[in-house]
């Protein structure tokens, strides 16, 4: 890393290229762990014959997952490094994907979820130090920039994640559904227990990839882009006080609001696409789950464009008019009962783009560099909300027997995003 120096605040001059390629390169990791979900909750539904809220927990083993281990992560950062975070994220990754091995013969939901809960562990402690660590890896007004650029891969991984449950996981022919309609209890069983080894086969392929990405790691140096003061400073700066410090900071409170809900959504839209597009047609699943790399390729495109937006006008003003967009864009998808819904489901996508990045790089603004690791931290737990509004989704969709009205859950959460980068464009002009 020839010339590259670290500032006193922990920044860099300059950019190291190929440690920023690599870096990037983990957020498609679990951009396809997550977009697997949403492939594993329509398998599961129709398997182990669940309810709309019974087949989300899926998204909550995950996500909650995120939320138990970002402070433990931000712990492990605080003491060590980011890439020995990232290192240990990688390897814990790695045992959640095997445990699919296990998971896809002993056929029952609960180890499955068990499955799902070790993959989240690991990649909170990727998430954690590699959202923070994009930001720091270069000059300290390109951080946002630098954030949006590796989010950008995520859809990537989202695709990949997709069309590896598509062909690997999905089985041509009609809906799972239709076929275990007609089935003897036998033909059952033998059924389900067939479809759930199918499972097991995206997760062989994420492995080697995980493996050969870990020795990159091993083997590449990378810059600790921590601040010169901060070897003396934590050391006065205890846990507790740094809990209180962000519990005091309104600008950080009103972020993790903003960014809880944020997630929530998307998770939820994602979650269910596929099954509305069930609903709402007599196609079979691996027809359905197309709908699904479409909204990874809206959601990609919708980066982009508001990267470039962002170089016209301000951040707050494109997130905002993204936000009401959105909300338009859920009211249609929810109240307008034909095919035309899905496709406002996909343009959702489209407009979930920008977030994350932006408030949490916006989040990470508001507070001192001491408190930086734990901060991040909590962004990451804000994660939990995907955990909890795609089962108040399902649970609305129970209670009043409809998934598509149901979509009104993820439309009052892009209320709140709106208002929170309103509130920003107002406070900055």
């Amino acid at each position: 890393m020839k010339n590259i120096q670290q500032m006193p605040d922990g920044y860099l001059n300059k950019t190291p290229i190929f440690q920023f390629i690599l870096l990037s390169c983990l957020f498609p990791l679990w951009g396809a762990a997550a977009s697997l979900n949403d492939i594993l909750i329509t398998q599961f539904k129709s398997v182990f014959t669940l309810s709309d809220f019974a087949s989300a927990l899926v998204q909550s083993a995950f996500y909650g997952g995120y939320f138990l281990i970002a402070i433990p992560a931000s712990l492990v950062i605080k003491k060590t490094s980011y890439k020995i975070a990232i290192l240990v994220g990688l390897t814990l990754y790695i045992v959640g994907c095997s445990m699919f091995y296990p998971a896809s013969h002993m056929a029952t939901y609960t180890m499955f979820l068990a499955a799902i809960f070790s993959i989240a562990i690991g990649l909170s402690f990727l998430e954690t130090s590699a959202n923070t660590y994009s930001s720091m890896i270069g000059h300290k007004d390109y951080a946002t920039l630098r954030l949006n650029i590796s989010q950008t891969f995520y859809p990537v991984g989202a695709i990949a994640g997709i069309l590896l449950g598509k062909y690997l996981i999905f089985q041509e022919g009609t809906s799972l559904h239709e076929q275990i309609a007609t089935m003897t209890p036998e033909q059952l069983h033998a059924f389900k227990l067939a479809t759930l080894e199918h499972t097991l086969q995206p997760y062989k392929y994420l492995i080697f990839v995980l493996i050969a990405v870990t020795i990159l790691f091993l083997i590449t140096q990378f810059p600790k882009c921590k601040s010169i003061n901060d070897s003396t400073k934590h050391n006065n700066v205890h846990f507790i006080g740094t809990l209180k410090y962000l519990a005091k900071n309104s600008a950080f409170k009103k972020g993790i609001v903003a960014q809880f809900l944020y997630v929530g959504m998307q998770v939820a839209v994602w979650s269910f696409t596929i099954r509305l597009a069930l609903n709402l047609s007599e196609m079979n699943e691996r027809d359905a789950s197309n709908f699904m790399v479409y909204s990874f390729i809206g959601f990609f495109v919708g980066k982009f464009v508001a990267n470039f937006l962002m170089t016209k006008f301000k951040s707050d003003l494109v997130l905002f008019v993204y936000s009401i967009l959105g909300v338009f864009t859920l009211a249609y998808t929810a109240f307008v009962h034909d095919f035309s819904a899905v496709y406002a489901a996909i343009f959702a996508s489209v407009l979930f783009g920008p977030c994350w990045a932006t408030i949490y790089a916006s989040v990470l603004d508001t507070v001192e560099q001491e408190h930086r690791e734990v901060a991040g931290a909590v962004v990451v737990m804000s994660i939990i909300d995907a955990a909890v509004v795609p089962a108040i989704h399902g649970y609305v969709s129970d209670t009043i027997g409809s998934l598509q009205t149901a979509f009104i859950v993820p439309l009052f959460c892009f209320a709140y995003v709106g208002y929170y980068f309103f509130d920003k464009y107002k406070a900055h002009k």
